[in-house]
């Protein structure tokens, strides 16, 4: 069985902003015959600044083994806009279907702080890989 501790974890900081991402591929909900590959992923946010932020914004940039791009934007994550104090974490899951058996994440945070600065906070790439992502002749 695979746990947390054995999946890759990507990692940015921006201006004390550390977001890090572990990706799963989920086996269960993923049905090839049919094109359909989904991943689980699990971000955490941690306000190593000095400054009280709210997440307000996302953005992603997805992108497959095909080359079909996607983006999507919204307000906050899973329903939530987080206020994080100076030393605080804030941790979320959400998934991502695609209809290839690979691709990538990358994007952004836009946070709030409570004398309305803004702060541009880079989502590490991140990879989305299956088992079913047939290797490719160099």
């Amino acid at each position: 069985m695979t746990t947390e501790e054995d999946l890759p974890r990507y990692e940015a900081v921006t201006q004390g902003m550390k977001i890090s991402v572990t990706p799963a591929f989920l086996e269960d909900e993923s049905k090839p015959a049919s094109n359909r590959y989904v991943w689980a992923y699990t971000v955490e946010i941690e306000n190593d600044s000095d400054t009280v932020w709210t997440l307000r914004l996302r953005h992603w940039d997805i992108i497959d083994s095909l080359g079909r791009r996607q983006t999507v934007d919204g307000e906050g994550v899973v329903g939530q806009t987080p206020r994080l104090e100076p030393g605080e974490s804030f941790r979320y899951s959400s998934g991502a279907p695609l209809a290839a058996p690979s691709g990538m994440m990358s994007g952004t945070y836009t946070f709030v702080s409570d004398s309305d600065e803004k702060l541009l906070a880079r989502v590490p790439a991140f990879s989305l890989d299956s088992p079913y992502d047939r290797a490719r002749p160099s």
